[in-house]
């Protein structure tokens, strides 16, 4: 079972599980291949989120990769509640 913070959306488990499953994702990308049936302005907006909390991170030119904290998120071994960005600490 996945423990899902309240600052996530919905797209946010396919967003990680894309990239997990393809090694990297950038937004258009996993829009236009994947099954994530939102703008990707939108999806990169959640994976700036994403990044911001260590769940993903970016490598630049709109690009991202799942972490170690994203895998066990998907794993359900991470409850994301717990997490914080910079800005929080």
């Amino acid at each position: 079972m996945r423990y899902s913070a309240d600052w996530m959306s919905l797209v946010d488990d396919r967003v990680l599980e894309y990239i997990r499953e393809h090694g990297s994702g950038s937004p258009k990308k996993m829009q236009e291949k994947g099954k994530i049936r939102y703008s990707p302005q939108y999806v990169a907006e959640r994976c700036r989120v994403l990044a911001e909390y260590g769940l993903l991170t970016h490598l630049g030119n709109g690009v991202y990769v799942i972490t170690e904290q994203g895998e066990q998120y998907l794993d359900g071994e991470l409850d994301t509640q717990e997490l914080t960005t910079e800005n929080e600490e």
